[in-house]
């Protein structure tokens, strides 16, 4: 693709296209239904009165869940794809440089700086280290875990003839021990990720405030804005 290239100041780089920023919106939606339909599950609703020909609650959260794990199913693929059509920056979670001596530095720089020790952040025009490795490992990993492990659960429902209980039930099932083992592995990653999230929303905010390129409005309008002239600290 063609980078579009900044008229506005040299300290402004063109970081997150369209497709990639749109992608984490929808995603952000998408797991926030999956979420909250998802604990409605494990914990249902106490019985509403009357009779229950006339409720469907129940039934329409499970439908709500199901439509919003196929959407994050088909996001995910899409987001794999993109990995490798869009720039450099939409491959950074899925390609963590895990075996260079620099980024496991950037990653012990920014545990300090995150916890008030190191008194200066470091310039990234991507993500930085500490949030690719936990992006990679808790996203990524956890998106295809849910995926998988949702998947099961919902063919153990379709039935042994359907294409959910061949590609998923069939093997994950049994690899748990049981479907409620299954069932609580994947209420648990659903908790990790909602954890996840939260330190994300306040990372993205505090970084926005006290660290040396914009943030929040970068995964709007896809640029960078750095507040200084120092050189990035990118490979180090």
């Amino acid at each position: 693709m063609n980078t579009p290239i900044s008229t506005a100041s040299p300290q402004t780089v063109y970081v997150y296209d369209l497709p990639l920023r749109l992608w984490h919106w929808f995603n952000a939606l998408v797991i926030m239904v999956l979420s909250v339909t998802g604990y409605f599950i494990a914990s249902p609703l106490a019985g509403a009165g009357g009779e229950a020909s006339d409720h469907y609650l129940m039934g329409t959260i499970r439908f709500l869940h199901f439509c919003a794990a196929y959407l994050l199913t088909i996001g995910f693929l899409f987001r794999i794809y993109w990995a490798y059509a869009g720039n450099e920056h939409a491959r950074q979670l899925f390609l963590p440089p895990l075996l260079s001596r620099g980024f496991w530095q950037g990653v012990w720089h920014e545990l300090r700086w995150y916890a008030f020790i190191d008194k200066e952040p470091r310039k990234y025009t991507g993500h930085n280290p500490l949030a690719v490795l936990f992006m990679h490992f808790v996203l990524v990993w956890g998106t295809v875990f849910m995926i998988f492990t949702g998947f099961a659960l919902y063919g153990e429902g379709a039935g042994q003839g359907s294409w959910s209980y061949a590609l998923f039930s069939s093997w994950l099932i049994p690899l748990f021990g049981q479907s409620q083992n299954l069932h609580s592995w994947h209420h648990l990653v659903m908790w990790l990720i909602i954890c996840f999230i939260v330190a994300h929303i306040y990372v993205a905010i505090r970084e926005d405030k006290m660290s040396r390129q914009s943030m929040l409005k970068t995964m709007v309008t896809g640029w960078r804005v750095f507040k200084d002239d120092k050189p990035v600290d990118d490979g180090h």
